[in-house]
Protein backbone atom coordinates (compact mmCIF):
# COMPACT_ATOMS: atom_id res chain seq x y z
CA UNK A 1 0.00 0.00 0.00
CA UNK A 2 1.60 3.28 -0.81
CA UNK A 3 0.80 6.83 0.82
CA UNK A 4 0.45 10.34 -0.33
CA UNK A 5 0.07 13.55 1.10
CA UNK A 6 -3.33 15.62 1.91
CA UNK A 7 -1.46 18.40 -0.03
CA UNK A 8 -0.23 16.40 -2.70
CA UNK A 9 -1.58 13.47 -4.25
CA UNK A 10 0.78 12.75 -6.93
CA UNK A 11 3.90 11.80 -5.02
CA UNK A 12 3.59 8.33 -3.59
CA UNK A 13 5.34 7.00 -0.25
CA UNK A 14 5.84 4.01 1.45
CA UNK A 15 4.85 3.03 4.89
CA UNK A 16 8.05 3.61 6.17
CA UNK A 17 8.43 7.19 4.69
CA UNK A 18 4.86 7.79 6.20
CA UNK A 19 6.00 6.20 9.77
CA UNK A 20 9.23 7.58 10.00
CA UNK A 21 8.71 11.09 8.63
CA UNK A 22 5.05 11.23 10.68
CA UNK A 23 4.50 14.63 8.75
CA UNK A 24 4.22 14.82 4.92
CA UNK A 25 7.04 17.89 3.96
CA UNK A 26 4.83 19.97 2.51
CA UNK A 27 2.49 20.18 5.91
CA UNK A 28 0.20 17.67 4.92
CA UNK A 29 -0.98 14.60 6.75
CA UNK A 30 -0.60 10.99 4.95
CA UNK A 31 -3.16 9.16 3.39
CA UNK A 32 -3.70 6.08 1.50
CA UNK A 33 -3.78 5.98 -2.16
CA UNK A 34 -6.38 3.39 -2.08
CA UNK A 35 -8.62 1.40 0.92
CA UNK A 36 -9.16 -2.08 0.68
CA UNK A 37 -12.60 -3.15 2.23
CA UNK A 38 -13.11 -6.50 3.86
CA UNK A 39 -16.55 -8.53 2.99
CA UNK A 40 -19.05 -9.62 5.81
CA UNK A 41 -17.60 -12.93 4.69
CA UNK A 42 -14.21 -11.49 6.03
CA UNK A 43 -15.88 -9.69 8.96
CA UNK A 44 -17.01 -13.65 10.25
CA UNK A 45 -13.77 -14.99 9.70
CA UNK A 46 -12.15 -11.92 12.14
CA UNK A 47 -15.50 -12.24 14.96
CA UNK A 48 -13.66 -14.70 17.39
CA UNK A 49 -9.99 -13.87 16.71
CA UNK A 50 -8.15 -13.02 20.20
CA UNK A 51 -7.39 -9.12 20.17
CA UNK A 52 -3.82 -9.18 19.41
CA UNK A 53 -4.28 -11.95 16.09
CA UNK A 54 -7.36 -9.69 14.80
CA UNK A 55 -4.41 -6.43 15.01
CA UNK A 56 -2.51 -8.55 12.93
CA UNK A 57 -5.00 -9.24 10.50
CA UNK A 58 -5.75 -5.58 10.05
CA UNK A 59 -2.78 -3.87 10.18
CA UNK A 60 -0.58 -5.96 8.29
CA UNK A 61 -2.04 -4.75 4.62
CA UNK A 62 -1.19 -1.08 5.58
CA UNK A 63 2.39 -1.69 6.06
CA UNK A 64 3.69 -3.31 3.02
CA UNK A 65 7.14 -4.12 2.86
CA UNK A 66 7.99 -2.68 6.10
CA UNK A 67 8.36 -5.81 7.49
CA UNK A 68 7.08 -9.45 7.47
CA UNK A 69 4.21 -10.79 8.46
CA UNK A 70 5.81 -13.02 10.71
CA UNK A 71 8.21 -9.87 12.18
CA UNK A 72 4.73 -8.13 12.44
CA UNK A 73 3.49 -10.95 14.45
CA UNK A 74 6.42 -11.15 17.33
CA UNK A 75 5.98 -7.31 17.45
CA UNK A 76 2.57 -7.31 18.00
CA UNK A 77 2.73 -10.19 20.91
CA UNK A 78 5.58 -8.21 22.40
CA UNK A 79 3.65 -4.73 22.42
CA UNK A 80 0.35 -6.20 23.54
CA UNK A 81 2.58 -8.74 26.23
CA UNK A 82 2.54 -5.48 29.01
CA UNK A 83 -1.08 -5.12 29.44
CA UNK A 84 -3.03 -5.77 32.34
CA UNK A 85 -6.33 -6.96 30.14
CA UNK A 86 -5.07 -11.09 28.09
CA UNK A 87 -6.99 -8.85 25.53
CA UNK A 88 -5.64 -5.59 25.72
CA UNK A 89 -9.09 -4.24 26.23
CA UNK A 90 -12.32 -4.66 28.33
CA UNK A 91 -16.21 -4.05 27.44
CA UNK A 92 -18.23 -3.06 30.46
CA UNK A 93 -21.93 -2.71 30.02
CA UNK A 94 -23.11 0.65 31.88
CA UNK A 95 -26.94 1.42 31.81
CA UNK A 96 -28.11 1.06 28.10
CA UNK A 97 -24.61 1.74 26.95
CA UNK A 98 -21.10 0.12 27.27
CA UNK A 99 -18.24 1.27 27.84
CA UNK A 100 -15.04 -0.22 25.60
CA UNK A 101 -12.46 0.38 28.83
CA UNK A 102 -8.84 1.15 26.71
CA UNK A 103 -6.50 2.18 29.88
CA UNK A 104 -5.26 -1.70 30.60
CA UNK A 105 -1.96 -0.42 29.28
CA UNK A 106 1.07 0.82 31.23
CA UNK A 107 0.27 4.33 31.46
CA UNK A 108 -3.17 4.02 32.14
CA UNK A 109 -4.86 5.70 28.56
CA UNK A 110 -5.54 4.60 25.19
CA UNK A 111 -2.54 6.30 23.96
CA UNK A 112 -1.16 2.79 24.76
CA UNK A 113 -2.49 0.69 22.63
CA UNK A 114 -0.97 2.03 19.20
CA UNK A 115 2.50 3.70 21.26
CA UNK A 116 3.22 0.53 22.67
CA UNK A 117 3.33 -0.57 18.26
CA UNK A 118 4.99 2.26 17.49
CA UNK A 119 7.83 2.04 20.14
CA UNK A 120 8.68 -1.42 18.89
CA UNK A 121 8.27 -0.42 15.33
CA UNK A 122 10.92 2.01 16.05
CA UNK A 123 13.22 -0.36 17.54
CA UNK A 124 12.85 -2.56 14.62
CA UNK A 125 13.18 0.03 12.52
CA UNK A 126 16.48 1.28 13.78
CA UNK A 127 17.91 -2.40 14.30
CA UNK A 128 17.63 -2.53 10.32
CA UNK A 129 18.66 0.65 9.28
CA UNK A 130 21.82 1.50 11.52
CA UNK A 131 20.81 5.18 12.22
CA UNK A 132 19.75 7.52 15.08
CA UNK A 133 16.51 8.73 15.16
CA UNK A 134 14.92 11.84 17.52
CA UNK A 135 11.38 11.64 17.84
CA UNK A 136 9.52 15.32 19.04
CA UNK A 137 6.27 14.80 20.50
CA UNK A 138 3.36 17.50 21.92
CA UNK A 139 1.20 16.38 24.20
CA UNK A 140 -2.11 17.43 26.00
CA UNK A 141 -1.56 14.76 28.78
CA UNK A 142 -1.56 11.41 27.83
CA UNK A 143 0.35 11.13 24.72
CA UNK A 144 3.67 11.85 26.51
CA UNK A 145 3.54 9.27 29.20
CA UNK A 146 2.35 6.18 26.57
CA UNK A 147 5.17 7.57 24.07
CA UNK A 148 7.57 7.59 26.64
CA UNK A 149 7.04 4.42 28.26
CA UNK A 150 7.01 2.75 24.58
CA UNK A 151 10.50 4.57 23.52
CA UNK A 152 12.51 4.35 26.93
CA UNK A 153 15.53 2.83 26.83
CA UNK A 154 15.21 2.30 23.67
CA UNK A 155 18.88 2.31 21.39
CA UNK A 156 19.23 5.13 18.32
CA UNK A 157 16.46 7.10 19.91
CA UNK A 158 15.57 9.93 22.19
CA UNK A 159 12.50 11.57 22.83
CA UNK A 160 11.41 14.81 23.38
CA UNK A 161 8.30 15.73 25.02
CA UNK A 162 6.42 19.29 25.14
CA UNK A 163 3.69 19.64 27.53
CA UNK A 164 1.51 22.93 28.07
CA UNK A 165 2.78 24.12 31.84
CA UNK A 166 0.46 23.97 34.52
CA UNK A 167 -2.23 22.53 31.96
CA UNK A 168 -2.04 18.64 32.52
CA UNK A 169 -3.06 17.14 35.86
CA UNK A 170 -0.20 15.89 38.48
CA UNK A 171 -0.84 12.26 37.78
CA UNK A 172 -0.50 13.05 34.20
CA UNK A 173 2.81 15.09 34.91
CA UNK A 174 4.32 12.51 36.94
CA UNK A 175 4.16 9.88 34.27
CA UNK A 176 6.12 11.48 31.99
CA UNK A 177 8.48 13.24 34.30
CA UNK A 178 9.69 10.82 36.81
CA UNK A 179 11.36 8.69 34.64
CA UNK A 180 14.73 8.02 34.57
CA UNK A 181 16.06 6.56 30.96
CA UNK A 182 18.78 8.86 29.56
CA UNK A 183 16.84 8.73 26.19
CA UNK A 184 13.74 10.75 27.70
CA UNK A 185 13.45 14.54 28.05
CA UNK A 186 10.68 16.25 29.16
CA UNK A 187 9.49 20.35 28.37
CA UNK A 188 7.44 22.06 29.69
CA UNK A 189 6.09 25.12 27.35
CA UNK A 190 4.43 28.57 28.81
CA UNK A 191 1.35 27.79 26.89
CA UNK A 192 -1.15 25.66 25.99
CA UNK A 193 -1.22 22.34 23.95
CA UNK A 194 -1.98 24.34 21.04
CA UNK A 195 1.48 26.00 21.34
CA UNK A 196 2.95 22.82 21.82
CA UNK A 197 1.45 21.15 18.60
CA UNK A 198 2.35 24.61 16.87
CA UNK A 199 6.16 24.33 18.18
CA UNK A 200 6.41 20.75 16.82
CA UNK A 201 4.62 21.62 13.49
CA UNK A 202 6.88 24.80 12.77
CA UNK A 203 10.25 21.82 13.68
CA UNK A 204 8.78 19.69 11.19
CA UNK A 205 8.47 22.17 8.81
CA UNK A 206 12.08 23.55 9.14
CA UNK A 207 13.49 21.23 7.00
CA UNK A 208 16.65 21.99 7.93
CA UNK A 209 16.81 21.13 11.58
CA UNK A 210 14.32 18.21 11.39
CA UNK A 211 16.76 16.55 8.76
CA UNK A 212 19.87 17.87 11.05
CA UNK A 213 18.17 15.72 14.00
CA UNK A 214 16.54 12.94 11.96
CA UNK A 215 13.42 14.42 13.38
CA UNK A 216 10.02 11.86 13.88
CA UNK A 217 6.83 12.36 15.65
CA UNK A 218 4.27 10.05 17.24
CA UNK A 219 1.25 12.50 17.47
CA UNK A 220 -1.78 11.21 16.48
CA UNK A 221 -1.14 12.52 13.02
CA UNK A 222 1.24 9.42 12.67
CA UNK A 223 -0.73 7.25 10.61
CA UNK A 224 0.42 4.08 12.30
CA UNK A 225 -1.53 5.16 15.00
CA UNK A 226 -4.34 5.60 13.40
CA UNK A 227 -4.12 2.15 12.01
CA UNK A 228 -3.66 0.12 15.45
CA UNK A 229 -6.53 2.38 16.98
CA UNK A 230 -8.97 1.07 14.37
CA UNK A 231 -8.32 -2.66 15.81
CA UNK A 232 -10.37 -2.06 18.87
CA UNK A 233 -13.20 -0.28 17.00
CA UNK A 234 -13.41 -4.11 14.84
CA UNK A 235 -12.60 -5.92 18.40
CA UNK A 236 -15.39 -4.13 20.34
CA UNK A 237 -18.11 -4.38 17.74
CA UNK A 238 -17.34 -8.23 17.65
CA UNK A 239 -18.21 -8.62 21.35
CA UNK A 240 -21.60 -7.00 20.64
CA UNK A 241 -23.88 -10.17 20.93
CA UNK A 242 -26.88 -8.34 18.72
CA UNK A 243 -25.19 -7.06 15.57
CA UNK A 244 -28.56 -6.88 14.19
CA UNK A 245 -28.96 -3.54 16.57
CA UNK A 246 -26.88 -0.74 14.89
CA UNK A 247 -23.72 0.03 16.63
CA UNK A 248 -22.78 3.50 17.45
CA UNK A 249 -19.58 5.09 19.17
CA UNK A 250 -18.65 7.88 21.15
CA UNK A 251 -15.72 9.47 21.11
CA UNK A 252 -14.00 11.89 23.54
CA UNK A 253 -12.04 13.72 21.33
CA UNK A 254 -9.61 16.53 20.88
CA UNK A 255 -7.31 16.35 18.01
CA UNK A 256 -10.46 13.68 15.90
CA UNK A 257 -7.41 11.06 15.87
CA UNK A 258 -9.22 8.41 18.02
CA UNK A 259 -12.55 8.99 16.05
CA UNK A 260 -10.63 9.16 12.54
CA UNK A 261 -9.31 5.67 13.44
CA UNK A 262 -13.39 5.18 13.63
CA UNK A 263 -13.61 6.80 10.60
CA UNK A 264 -11.47 4.53 9.12
CA UNK A 265 -12.60 1.31 10.51
CA UNK A 266 -16.12 2.32 8.48
CA UNK A 267 -14.57 3.31 5.59
CA UNK A 268 -12.40 -0.17 5.69
CA UNK A 269 -15.84 -2.36 6.09
CA UNK A 270 -17.03 -2.75 9.75
CA UNK A 271 -20.52 -1.79 9.74
CA UNK A 272 -20.56 1.22 12.12
CA UNK A 273 -23.90 3.69 11.98
CA UNK A 274 -22.75 6.71 13.65
CA UNK A 275 -19.52 8.27 15.69
CA UNK A 276 -20.31 10.29 17.97
CA UNK A 277 -17.51 13.58 18.08
CA UNK A 278 -18.19 14.10 22.18
CA UNK A 279 -16.46 17.14 22.82
CA UNK A 280 -15.82 19.38 26.46
CA UNK A 281 -15.97 23.04 26.26
CA UNK A 282 -13.41 23.32 23.61
CA UNK A 283 -15.97 22.64 21.07
CA UNK A 284 -14.57 23.83 17.53
CA UNK A 285 -14.88 20.13 16.52
CA UNK A 286 -18.59 20.24 17.78
CA UNK A 287 -19.64 23.96 15.86
CA UNK A 288 -18.07 22.26 12.66
CA UNK A 289 -19.66 19.08 12.23
CA UNK A 290 -23.11 20.30 13.89
CA UNK A 291 -23.20 23.69 11.86
CA UNK A 292 -20.16 23.71 9.35
CA UNK A 293 -18.32 26.07 11.35
CA UNK A 294 -14.54 25.35 12.12
CA UNK A 295 -13.40 28.82 14.03
CA UNK A 296 -10.84 28.63 16.30
CA UNK A 297 -11.15 30.14 19.64
CA UNK A 298 -9.30 30.62 22.71
CA UNK A 299 -8.45 27.39 24.75
CA UNK A 300 -10.20 27.10 27.65
CA UNK A 301 -8.87 25.14 30.58
CA UNK A 302 -10.82 22.37 31.57
CA UNK A 303 -11.17 19.45 34.17
CA UNK A 304 -10.58 17.36 30.90
CA UNK A 305 -6.99 18.34 29.76
CA UNK A 306 -6.63 15.57 26.77
CA UNK A 307 -9.43 17.40 24.93
CA UNK A 308 -8.40 21.37 26.04
CA UNK A 309 -7.44 21.51 22.07
CA UNK A 310 -8.95 24.10 19.62
CA UNK A 311 -6.71 23.32 16.06
CA UNK A 312 -7.70 19.29 15.37
CA UNK A 313 -5.10 18.19 13.70
CA UNK A 314 -6.56 14.99 12.10
CA UNK A 315 -9.69 17.41 10.98
CA UNK A 316 -7.52 17.89 7.67
CA UNK A 317 -7.71 14.05 6.88
CA UNK A 318 -11.15 14.23 6.53
CA UNK A 319 -11.42 17.65 4.41
CA UNK A 320 -9.11 15.97 1.87
CA UNK A 321 -11.69 13.68 2.11
CA UNK A 322 -14.91 15.76 1.99
CA UNK A 323 -13.23 17.59 -1.49
CA UNK A 324 -13.10 14.43 -3.31
CA UNK A 325 -9.07 13.49 -2.23
CA UNK A 326 -8.58 17.47 -4.15
CA UNK A 327 -4.95 18.59 -2.90
CA UNK A 328 -5.87 22.05 -4.18
CA UNK A 329 -8.67 22.60 -2.29
CA UNK A 330 -7.64 20.98 1.01
CA UNK A 331 -4.56 23.40 0.53
CA UNK A 332 -6.44 26.53 0.66
CA UNK A 333 -8.74 25.30 3.36
CA UNK A 334 -5.62 24.84 5.44
CA UNK A 335 -4.29 28.09 4.23
CA UNK A 336 -8.11 29.84 5.99
CA UNK A 337 -7.50 27.82 8.63
CA UNK A 338 -3.52 29.16 9.78
CA UNK A 339 -3.98 32.79 8.23
CA UNK A 340 -8.13 33.30 8.89
CA UNK A 341 -8.85 30.89 11.86
CA UNK A 342 -11.87 29.82 10.48
CA UNK A 343 -12.89 27.14 8.14
CA UNK A 344 -16.36 26.71 6.29
CA UNK A 345 -17.95 23.79 5.50
CA UNK A 346 -20.71 24.08 2.86
CA UNK A 347 -24.11 22.42 3.50
CA UNK A 348 -22.86 19.59 0.64
CA UNK A 349 -20.08 18.42 2.92
CA UNK A 350 -22.22 19.03 5.98
CA UNK A 351 -24.49 17.03 4.94
CA UNK A 352 -21.50 14.42 4.12
CA UNK A 353 -20.14 14.25 7.19
CA UNK A 354 -23.37 13.78 8.94
CA UNK A 355 -23.85 10.08 7.15
CA UNK A 356 -20.99 9.25 9.38
CA UNK A 357 -20.72 11.53 12.23
CA UNK A 358 -22.76 13.59 14.56
CA UNK A 359 -21.21 15.69 17.58
CA UNK A 360 -21.97 16.75 21.15
CA UNK A 361 -20.92 19.64 23.47
CA UNK A 362 -21.05 18.64 27.40
CA UNK A 363 -20.06 21.72 29.88
CA UNK A 364 -17.90 21.30 33.12
CA UNK A 365 -20.46 21.32 35.30
CA UNK A 366 -22.49 18.50 32.95
CA UNK A 367 -19.05 16.41 33.40
CA UNK A 368 -18.99 16.47 36.95
CA UNK A 369 -22.66 15.91 36.92
CA UNK A 370 -21.96 12.51 34.57
CA UNK A 371 -19.16 11.30 36.58
CA UNK A 372 -21.63 11.76 40.07
CA UNK A 373 -24.68 9.71 38.45
CA UNK A 374 -22.64 6.84 36.88
CA UNK A 375 -21.00 6.81 40.52
CA UNK A 376 -24.24 6.58 42.67
CA UNK A 377 -26.53 4.34 40.27
CA UNK A 378 -23.53 1.85 38.77
CA UNK A 379 -20.59 2.12 41.25
CA UNK A 380 -18.36 3.26 38.56
CA UNK A 381 -16.30 5.61 38.37
CA UNK A 382 -15.93 7.55 35.19
CA UNK A 383 -12.54 9.42 34.28
CA UNK A 384 -13.92 13.13 32.87
CA UNK A 385 -13.15 12.33 29.56
CA UNK A 386 -14.83 9.26 29.81
CA UNK A 387 -17.83 11.01 30.82
CA UNK A 388 -17.83 13.24 28.12
CA UNK A 389 -18.30 10.19 25.83
CA UNK A 390 -21.16 8.67 28.04
CA UNK A 391 -23.13 11.81 28.31
CA UNK A 392 -23.12 12.50 24.72
CA UNK A 393 -25.18 9.86 23.94
CA UNK A 394 -27.80 11.27 26.15
CA UNK A 395 -27.69 14.19 23.64
CA UNK A 396 -28.35 12.57 20.11
CA UNK A 397 -30.90 10.38 19.42
CA UNK A 398 -29.32 7.08 18.39
CA UNK A 399 -31.18 3.57 19.06
CA UNK A 400 -29.27 0.07 19.28
CA UNK A 401 -25.37 -0.66 20.37
CA UNK A 402 -23.95 1.78 21.89
CA UNK A 403 -20.46 2.18 22.83
CA UNK A 404 -18.65 4.84 24.46
CA UNK A 405 -14.40 4.55 24.39
CA UNK A 406 -13.26 4.97 27.51
CA UNK A 407 -9.92 6.78 27.36
CA UNK A 408 -8.34 6.98 30.47
CA UNK A 409 -8.56 5.45 34.34
CA UNK A 410 -10.30 8.01 36.48
CA UNK A 411 -7.34 7.69 39.16
CA UNK A 412 -5.09 10.29 36.30
CA UNK A 413 -7.36 12.87 37.32
CA UNK A 414 -8.21 12.65 41.04
CA UNK A 415 -8.84 16.50 41.53
CA UNK A 416 -11.84 16.16 39.13
CA UNK A 417 -13.28 12.70 40.79
CA UNK A 418 -13.11 14.64 44.06
CA UNK A 419 -15.13 17.56 43.07
CA UNK A 420 -17.56 15.05 41.50
CA UNK A 421 -17.92 11.79 44.02
CA UNK A 422 -15.54 13.34 47.00
CA UNK A 423 -13.21 10.36 46.82
CA UNK A 424 -10.12 9.55 45.37
CA UNK A 425 -9.43 7.68 42.66
CA UNK A 426 -6.20 5.46 42.94
CA UNK A 427 -3.29 4.54 41.03
CA UNK A 428 -2.65 0.85 40.69
CA UNK A 429 -0.60 -0.43 43.10
CA UNK A 430 2.36 -1.34 40.37
CA UNK A 431 2.59 2.59 39.81
CA UNK A 432 2.13 4.46 42.81
CA UNK A 433 6.07 4.74 42.99
CA UNK A 434 5.57 7.86 41.08
CA UNK A 435 3.93 9.79 44.14
CA UNK A 436 6.90 9.90 45.38
CA UNK A 437 9.42 10.14 42.55
CA UNK A 438 11.56 12.89 41.81
CA UNK A 439 10.27 14.79 38.57
CA UNK A 440 12.50 16.03 35.99
CA UNK A 441 12.19 18.56 33.24
CA UNK A 442 13.03 21.88 31.96
CA UNK A 443 10.37 25.00 31.64
CA UNK A 444 10.80 27.00 28.53
CA UNK A 445 9.28 29.77 27.18
CA UNK A 446 7.06 29.68 24.43
CA UNK A 447 9.89 30.51 21.79
CA UNK A 448 10.54 27.91 18.43
CA UNK A 449 14.72 29.50 18.54
CA UNK A 450 14.97 28.15 22.33
CA UNK A 451 13.24 24.90 21.86
CA UNK A 452 15.16 23.81 18.70
CA UNK A 453 18.40 24.91 20.54
CA UNK A 454 17.21 23.32 23.87
CA UNK A 455 16.98 20.08 21.69
CA UNK A 456 20.30 20.11 19.54
CA UNK A 457 22.11 20.31 23.41
CA UNK A 458 20.77 17.32 24.34
CA UNK A 459 21.29 15.40 21.50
Amino acid sequence: MNYVSTRNSSKSFTFQDVFIKSLADDGGLFVPEFLHKYSNEDLEKFKNLEYSELAKKIIYPFIGDFMSEKDLSKIIDKSYSVFRKKNVVNLVKIGDRSVLELFHGPTLAFKDVAMQLLGNFYEYYLNNENEKINIVVATSGDTGAAAIDAIKGKKNVNIFVLHPNNRVSPIQRKLMTTNKEKNVFNIAIEGNFDDCQNLVKAMFADKIFSKEIKMSGVNSINWARIIAQSVYYFYSYFLIEDNNQPVNFSVPTGNFGDVYAGYLAKKIGLPINKLIVATNQNDILHRAISKGTYDIEKVLETISPSMDIQIASNFERLIYDLNNCNDTKTIAAMKNIKEKGKYTINKESLDKINIDFLSSRISEDEVLKIINTVYKKFNIVLDPHTAIGYGAFDKVDLNGNNIVLGTAHPCKFPDAIKRSINIKAELPDELTFILDEKENYDIIENNLEKIKQHIKEKI
